[in-house]
């Protein structure tokens, strides 16, 4: 396809003295070759910063990852601060995971906040994100940033932006952080010369800070003294997660944890997988090797960024398999109150935290122990603001979402994978020394709360008509709401965007507690959850499944299980989704 005049335009103007010449050399290597698609891809809008920041793929040009768009983006969030806190002294903390470019682009971002008069806690080496949010708040910034792509594939990069409570930011700074960003049109508008007076490094007193606030969220030290030399097998799959997961299993008191040690070294480019990220099974497949070959007791695994934990266990085979990311809520749910309530540490003020996608059994373990337990939208910084808001009335004790997200204790204002493995580990200690496995203790929660079987799938409809497609998809599942799915009465429809929750029984209505958004949730007579959700920057839609099934003894799991499953398919073919 032919450059539009349009594309021309902002190809010429990256061939000025305003870039320089590495880039302008790229970038006419590409017209020299005749990548015109290439060329329409990465000049054909700007990256767009978002209310989380900036992501996309590395290289030149106005729709890539790369030191002016990061630098324009980082101008703009200073312009902000500035505004924002007139007369005081400004503090950021900047991180960066293992990614191609990370250390690069976090030394250019701490260099514009130095030259605009900001003082910058630096990491001087790779660091996981939870770390950064505890250090925005342990060094009194207000506001922070890291270098990641999360679990993206190897060709992306990102920037995510934190404000002074350690949470990704959140309305009102959201948008009007994007305001500011869109005002910068020109890399000559960024300061890009380093105050380095300013910007200070840090790097091990803070890892000892979080270990120490980290290791209080142990609720039974005795049991893992018992059970020190359980066979731990863990991989960073060449993230940041090296840096503190093995570090805070010893401070816990784990002796014997194995590192995979071909995904030990931090690697931009992923080299042992296809997508480094946990919740896909060729990402975990070294580690599990290794726990079989090594007849380990667990295996825990963490994303390039580590905020997400993945976690593999023996069934009752003796065979490996993962946990999903609601069953590793679910648990580490159910061990937290159930250990706090044995040990006497449990308070009137405690509560929980879940996703309005997440499995329904969190709430039901929370009625359990008498904790109060609460819903949000979508992404963890609504968690997080969950937390800012109830800070001094109410104790948060941990939150979750489907995502392989989990959040232990009130330090941390994001989702955080390195306490997520210490008391992954912790519990399957405790259950070892009662003469369990972790599987075991699963399907004894699920004989419990009755058998929750979740599943997601995600239908990509491309351009323009794809679009509109999702935008008739939900228009219609409001205009003509099932009644009946795969032959279970819909008994409540919760509509977000519209905040209405609709009881089909009595025909009340109550309000959904949380601000608006495009999600629709049928619930069935049988407690079964469907949820549809668009993407917001991407598109797609999402139907997550959720379906409860009858379990009266941990005999009939996998019957109940694989029943769940059909009852799933049953649904998608119902709702005409494959």
């Amino acid at each position: 396809m032919p450059l539009t005049p349009e594309i021309q335009h902002t190809i010429s103007t990256w061939l000025t003295p305003e870039y320089d010449a590495q880039t302008q050399q790229a970038i006419r290597d590409m017209q020299a070759a005749g990548q015109d698609d290439a060329l329409t891809d990465a000049f054909y809008r700007s990256l767009e910063f978002g209310t989380g920041g900036l992501r996309g793929i590395m290289g030149p040009g106005s729709n890539r990852m790369n030191r002016y768009t990061l630098g324009m983006a980082t101008q703009g969030l200073c312009n902000y601060l500035l505004r924002s806190f007139p007369g005081q002294e400004i503090k950021v903390a900047i991180a960066h995971d293992s990614r191609n470019n990370s250390t690069e682009f976090a030394e250019i971002a701490a260099g514009i906040f130095s030259a605009n008069g900001i003082t910058v806690y630096l990491f001087e080496a790779l660091r996981p994100t939870p770390e950064l949010s505890f250090a925005i708040r342990e060094l009194g910034c207000q506001s922070g940033c890291v270098i990641t792509a999360s679990h993206n594939p190897k060709e992306y990069n990102g920037y995510k932006v934190y404000w002074n409570d350690g949470s990704q930011v959140v309305a009102p700074h959201d948008t009007n952080i994007i305001v500011e960003v869109n005002k910068i049109t020109s890399p000559s508008e960024v300061k890009f010369a380093a105050d380095n007076s300013k910007i200070i490094r840090i790097g091990a007193d803070i890892d000892a800070r979080y270990f120490a606030a980290a290791k209080k969220l142990s609720i039974d030290p005795a049991a893992i003294q018992r059970q020190h030399d359980l066979n731990i097998v863990y991989t960073p799959i060449h993230g940041s997660g090296i840096t503190l997961v093995p570090g805070l299993l010893r401070e816990f008191g784990f002796t014997n944890v194995n590192v995979v040690q071909a995904q030990a070294t931090p690697d931009g480019n992923f080299p042992t997988v296809q997508s480094p990220n946990p919740e896909e099974k060729s990402a975990m497949q070294l580690a599990l090797d290794q726990a079989k070959a090594t007849n380990a007791d667990i295996v825990l695994a963490t994303d390039p960024d580590a905020d997400r934990v993945g976690v593999g266990v023996k069934n009752n085979q003796g065979e490996w398999v993962l946990l999903n990311g609601n069953q590793t809520a679910a648990m580490l749910t159910n061990y937290l109150l159930s250990a706090r309530h044995r040990a006497g540490q449990s308070t009137p003020q405690d509560f929980i935290v879940y996703t309005i996608v997440t499995s329904e059994v969190l709430g039901d373990i929370a009625r359990e122990y008498n904790v109060k337990s609460y819903r949000t939208l979508t992404g963890f910084k609504y968690i997080a603001g969950l937390i800012r808001d109830l800070e001094g009335q109410e104790k948060y004790i941990g939150g979750g979402e489907e995502s392989y997200g989990f959040l232990i204790g009130d330090f941390v204002r994001d989702k955080d994978a390195i306490s997520a493995c210490a008391l992954v580990a912790e519990m399957a200690a405790v259950a070892k020394d009662q003469g369990r496995t972790l599987y075991q203790e699963m399907v004894a929660m699920y004989a419990q709360y009755g058998l929750y079987v979740e599943d997601l799938i995600s239908l990509t409809k491309k351009g323009q008509r794809g679009a509109e497609e999702i935008q008739e998809m939900m228009a219609g599942l409001r205009a003509n709401p099932p009644q009946y799915i795969a032959g279970l009465k819909v008994v409540e429809i919760r509509d977000y965007k519209t905040g209405k929750i609709h009881d089909l029984a009595t025909g009340l209505s109550t309000d959904t507690g949380v601000e608006s958004s495009n999600v629709l949730q049928f619930l069935t007579e049988d407690g079964s959850k469907i949820s549809a959700r668009p993407s917001g920057t991407e598109p797609k839609i999402k139907f997550y499944f959720s379906v409860k099934q009858p379990l009266k003894s941990a005999v009939d799991y996998d019957l109940a299980n694989r029943l769940g499953h059909e009852k799933i398919k049953a649904i998608i073919a119902d709702m005409k989704l494959a």
